[in-house]
């Protein structure tokens, strides 16, 4: 026991060392908390949960060839099913129907067939699946409950389809051509590469695949041309040393590859392969993370998106005269989803305060027209809370950037409550989204703050990496830091703010109230992990190598996951707890919530715990959605009180 405790004081000291050094990000310049103002809005009120969930999402979208319909993924009867609409407008009309989500859309060269992708019960095992776009009988192409089939393309003839299969006990999935007219697969990569893992970029012509290979924690990856009949894959884009490189797209002329890779200074930037030419051409430098998507039809433009500092933007590159242009919307997060016929673009746009919705967007005249309309009435922007990109330094000095959303008519007087959501992860990024949870607490006079903690992508290499072997460190610094800009605006009493979050959000949730017990009033849990040994046990092998890649191995790195566990701390909690969990979770499993909530009731904290049915690694039932975060509302109001009601 005494050799135990020395290791991990060792193993956490090491991790304050590792933290103490400040980390470069492309971020400029410190928010001043005292720039922050709650602005007058006579017509701001608090949003009632349910009201937000009746405002519908919008997954993956297709248009089809002739340029008369449009297929998405949406949940307007509270599951995700697909749909399809007349590009010209109309009523949707649903094509499938099932209590399983489903997603991640292609459509067949002549229009007559989708296929997309539908697990069980949040089992993330997936199936592939076939529907006529002019409605009828959906046939499952898989049906292999123990192995997962993700990332679909068809041919350029529509006879085959390219896809990753991964059986449940492999860690890394390969790569597989299935031909329609019979079912049969064949594996064009090596079965259970204990190194890396394929996925389908799109086809060059109807005798190649372009592929994507990489490793679990991503930052090792390159791209192959991948034969269909037979002989040696071939590497076409391979980056030195420990970088990535990821394929987007193939053009229609099968020449092209469009990608983006982190070679260059560590954040990932745009380009072009010429498949004829063996030529790369990058795009152009940017600060912040460039992601190549689609190209157009005709192969003349090649769509890319930009995350700038907690925005998405949106452009298009003309391969021939090398020119880039801005899709022009509105600021927040938007996406380019699809190229239409006459010079017409399928968009999305969302906002803090505005609900997704899918866009036409015609280049010519650079008018918008609004093709969904997934948002209720009583979702009215003008009187919902706004939201601020800002920066504070952490407490090695690195430079944070967190979205805020600041609730109007509040008092600079140091009274009202406060929130900090923290993202999942770690390896992703907190943007200025249409966010229901921080919505239903801003709108009732919390401020909330959702910090990009070192660890996030979108800032960088250095400081994606920056919390290697450190997972509740410096990142969690990072995390109780925001909770003082919140004080340090005026408006935030620094005994009322709680904390939130889901999956790693979750876990910085669980590590802050042991690790921190002194900060944050009361906290909510959903999905979160609270103990690395549990959780590597029983995960599939390719989350076992995405662990491993955080935080290294189980054995070898004993001490490291100690100290990384909120177990190793959570008994120092003082904050009241929630805890939401899905029974079928396949990432963080239903004994996790368990176990911490057994440990805190032996020592008689206060802490309760809800189980959700059917619902795996995040809640997409939307009557469980709304049980969910009516729970999360009300554990805060009834600890450290709201400034508004319904």
């Amino acid at each position: 026991m005494i050799m135990h405790r020395i290791a991990l004081l060792a193993a956490c000291a090491l991790a304050a060392a590792a933290a103490s050094a400040q980390v470069a990000t492309p971020t400029k310049g410190l928010s001043d908390p005292k720039s922050v103002v709650s602005p007058a809005n006579p017509g701001a009120r608090a949003v009632p949960v349910a009201d937000l969930f009746y405002v519908r999402n919008g997954a993956s979208a297709v248009w089809s060839p002739d340029g008369k319909t449009i297929a998405l993924a949406t949940n307007l009867t509270g599951r995700t099913n697909i749909w399809r609409v007349d590009a010209a407008g109309g009523w949707p009309v649903q094509l499938t129907q099932s209590d399983d989500r489903q997603g991640n859309l292609d459509i067949s060269p002549d229009g007559r067939t989708l296929v997309f992708e539908s697990d069980h019960g949040g089992d993330e095992m997936w199936d592939l699946f076939l529907a006529p776009l002019a409605g009828g009988a959906v046939k499952n192409l898989s049906g292999t409950p123990y192995v997962s089939e993700t990332d679909v393309s068809f041919s350029p003839d529509g006879s085959k389809i390219a896809f990753s299969t991964r059986a449940r006990d492999k860690p890394y999935a390969s790569l597989a051509v299935m031909t329609l007219a019979d079912h049969k697969v064949k594996l064009l990569t090596p079965a259970g590469d204990p190194d890396w893992g394929w996925t389908a970029a799109g086809w060059a012509g109807p005798d190649a695949i372009i592929a994507n290979r990489a490793n679990a924690g991503q930052n090792k990856g390159d791209v192959w041309r991948i034969p269909v009949a037979g002989g040696a894959p071939q590497p076409i884009v391979t980056p030195k040393g420990e970088a990535y490189a990821a394929a987007s797209d193939v053009s229609p002329s099968g020449k092209l590859v469009a990608f983006s890779s982190n070679e260059k200074g560590g954040t990932p930037q745009a380009a072009i392969y010429d498949l004829d030419k063996k030529t790369t051409h990058w795009i152009g430098a940017s600060a912040w993370e460039q992601q190549t998507g689609r190209f157009s039809r005709d192969s003349g433009l090649l769509a890319i998106s930009t995350r700038a500092d907690g925005r998405v933007e949106s452009s298009l590159y003309d391969v021939a005269a090398g020119k880039t242009t801005a899709v022009k919307l509105p600021s927040g997060v938007n996406s380019l989803s699809a190229f239409g016929p006459e010079r017409k673009l399928l968009v999305t746009h969302q906002s803090a305060a505005t609900p997704l919705d899918f866009w036409i967007v015609d280049r010519k005249t650079a008018k918008l027209r609004q093709l969904t309309h997934f948002a209720l009435a009583s979702i009215d922007p003008a009187a919902l809370p706004q939201s601020r990109i800002v920066h504070y330094a952490g407490q090695d000095g690195t430079l944070i950037s967190a979205v805020l959303l600041i609730p109007p008519n509040l008092k600079r007087d140091g009274s009202a409550p406060g929130i900090v959501l923290p993202h999942g992860g770690p390896t992703g990024q907190t943007v200025d989204s249409f966010d229901r949870d921080a919505l239903a607490l801003a709108s009732r006079g919390y401020m909330v703050i959702k910090p990009n903690f070192r660890g996030s992508t979108g800032y960088g290499l250095a400081f994606q990496k920056a919390n290697f072997k450190d997972l509740g460190g410096g990142d969690l610094d990072d995390v109780v830091a925001s909770a003082k800009f919140l004080a340090d605006t005026g408006y935030v009493d620094a005994k009322r703010i709680g904390v939130t979050g889901g999956s790693y959000g979750g876990f910085m949730t669980l590590m802050a109230i042991g690790r921190r017990p002194d900060v944050f009033a009361a906290a909510v849990s959903e999905y979160g992990i609270i103990n690395w040994y549990e959780m590597y046990r029983t995960e599939s092998p390719v989350l076992q190598a995405y662990q491993r890649s955080l935080i290294g191995d189980p054995v070898a790195d004993k001490a490291v996951y100690d100290a990384a566990s909120p177990m190793t701390y959570i008994r120092n909690a003082k904050a009241p707890l929630l805890v939401l969990q899905g029974e079928n979770d396949v990432r963080v499993p239903k004994g996790q919530a368990a176990e911490v909530v057994a440990t805190l009731k032996a020592i008689g904290r206060e802490v309760e715990v809800t189980y959700y049915p059917a619902e795996g690694h995040g809640f997409v039932k939307r009557e469980n959605q709304i049980d969910a975060l009516e729970r999360t509302v009300d554990w805060f109001e009834r600890r450290i009180g709201a400034a508004r009601k319904p």
